[in-house]
């Protein structure tokens, strides 16, 4: 493969080393904790800043601020609200450069993929400049003599989101426009591997004119996490991440009275029918497996490939995957970075040795991969193996690195009930040219979003976002018009105007329809 030797500016030149700070009620704050961690380029290994940990105080202090900004901003009228949001949808295009380079810098993801899930995080943003028509509700005229009903949906008050690193970007704006949009304040702990974009976000907010308190954020781990969970103030919370934590955030969340909508892991499939175009097929994989160093939770790390098919996709596959240029997510002609961390570097290598000792073949290997100039960085190359097996952990786990496993099949009976006998379903794909294979395989696949001929089927912004069986705990799937509902509370009103000099009487019989 390619490997991508040209150092950017950016990695090579020396910068101060800084401390992503919480911001709170408008400003940046470090908080009372004195503690901090370092962020890493993954690029490059080198620490490039810190990032200051919250407490349970810090999440009060927000709390705080969120709730007393947010009575106002429940109270102000759509049309107010919409206009700064339409203000911070251009900032966002205005700003969209920098806050992709950022991203790289911390991610190790390249700039043009990182200004992608801005503009996908952006599909939100625009969603949710038409809130009004989301939160159009119901009226009966007449329900019964001179009695009409009509129905409200109101904000729920302070939410919180958890967000994963792998996208800084998008995954805190399927959250926080519609929390904001509908009347509520919202405090979002990213992730502390990545930062630094959502404290960019909270001063292009204020920039478009939020009042101060509506949108905060707070740093930390486990500590800030539990505190959320726990606090009072705190009516909601979305999350994405693992699965494990996804089950224990929705435990603990509802536990204490919240709402709460968690998304976990992934193990997405694409079935590969003879009938297929292969060489579209194996292109379309390629950027599935490997786009983001795999790092994605629809990325796509299983191919489930039918009958004849096998032999022509693997030799169309490998071409693909030996073009990829690796290195530096800054270099304007890298196609894949490194990933996040070593420990992430080191699970894809054993994963990946793992299986080829237990039998697997490897048709590309990227164990060995070094780039020129950044040796220490945590890179690992495209890896494609055959003939994997159901047992074999590199099949079985949620690997979020760039390792795409075969495994071949007789029929598509037996492709479908391989995918099927996953226990995540977030996302599936078939790649086929019958119209009625594919429309058999999008009713009987089990799975929240399907992909006929695309390799990773995540729905626009007026979608809405979500799997099935241990790839969501929660009713509510993420963004577009779930996310309005899990953001607001329904309410029903029942009216009546009688005429001021009509005689008061009532039955004490519970009211009918005669």
């Amino acid at each position: 493969m390619t490997i991508t030797q040209e150092a950017s500016s950016a990695a090579s030149a020396a910068a101060p080393v800084v401390t992503v700070k919480h911001w709170i009620n408008g400003r940046e704050t470090e908080g009372t904790t004195g503690l901090s961690q370092p962020i890493y380029n993954p690029s490059t290994g080198e620490v490039s800043g810190h990032v200051a940990l919250g407490d349970a105080e810090t999440v009060a202090e927000a709390v705080r601020a969120a709730t007393a900004a947010q009575k106002s901003w429940g109270r102000m009228s759509l049309a107010k609200r919409t206009t700064i949001l339409f203000r911070m949808r251009e900032l966002m295009i205005t700003h969209d450069l920098e806050l992709g380079q950022i991203i790289s810098a911390e991610h190790g993801k390249t700039v043009d993929d990182a200004r992608g899930e801005i503009a996908r995080g952006r599909e939100t943003m625009e969603f949710v400049c038409g809130i009004n028509q989301a939160s159009k509700t119901e009226f009966s005229s007449d329900a019964s003599t001179g009695v009409d009903v009509h129905t409200l949906r109101q904000p729920l008050g302070v939410v919180a989101g958890i967000t994963p690193f792998n996208f800084p970007a998008m995954v805190p704006l399927w959250m926080h426009p519609v929390a904001i949009a509908a009347g509520n304040a919202f405090i979002l702990k990213p992730s502390e591997r990545d930062p630094s974009a959502s404290i960019v976000i909270a001063k292009l907010y204020q920039e478009a004119g939020l009042p101060d308190g509506v949108f905060n954020v707070v740093h930390g781990g486990k500590v800030a996490v539990d505190a959320i969970l726990d606090d009072d103030g705190i009516s909601a919370v979305s999350f994405v991440g693992s699965t494990p934590i996804a089950k224990y955030v929705h435990q603990r969340a509802t536990a204490n009275g919240k709402r709460a909508q968690a998304l976990g892991g992934a193990n997405n499939h694409a079935i590969v029918m003879p009938d297929a175009n292969i060489a579209f097929a194996a292109s379309q994989i390629s950027s599935g497996a490997f786009g983001s160093a795999g790092e994605r939770c629809m990325a796509l790390p299983v191919v489930v490939v039918v009958g004849d098919a096998a032999e022509p996709l693997l030799a169309a596959l490998k071409v693909e995957a030996e073009k990829i240029k690796v290195g530096p997510g800054s270099a304007a002609d890298t196609d894949m970075g490194p990933v996040i961390t070593p420990a992430s570097r080191q699970r894809v290598l054993d994963l990946t040795t793992e299986a080829i000792d237990a039998g697997a073949v490897a048709v590309v290997d990227g164990r060995t991969l070094v780039v020129d100039g950044f040796e220490n960085g945590f890179y690992v190359g495209p890896t494609i193996l055959d003939n994997v097996t159901t047992d074999m952990r590199a099949y079985t786990d949620e690997v979020f690195g760039p390792l795409l496993t075969v495994v071949r099949v007789d029929s598509y009976e037996a492709a479908i009930e391989l995918v099927n006998s996953s226990p995540f379903g977030n996302g599936a794909a078939i790649f086929t040219g019958s119209g009625e294979i594919a429309r058999q395989f999008s009713v009987e696949v089990e799975v929240g979003m399907v992909g006929i001929n695309v390799p990773i089927p995540v729905p626009v912004g007026y979608f809405s976002f979500g799997g099935w069986k241990a790839s969501l705990f929660g009713d509510h799937h993420a963004h577009g018009p779930e996310g309005f509902r899990f953001y607001t509370k329904a309410k029903v009103v029942t009216t009546r105007w009688p005429h001021q000099e009509t005689a008061a009487s009532a039955s004490m019989n519970f009211p009918g329809n005669n």
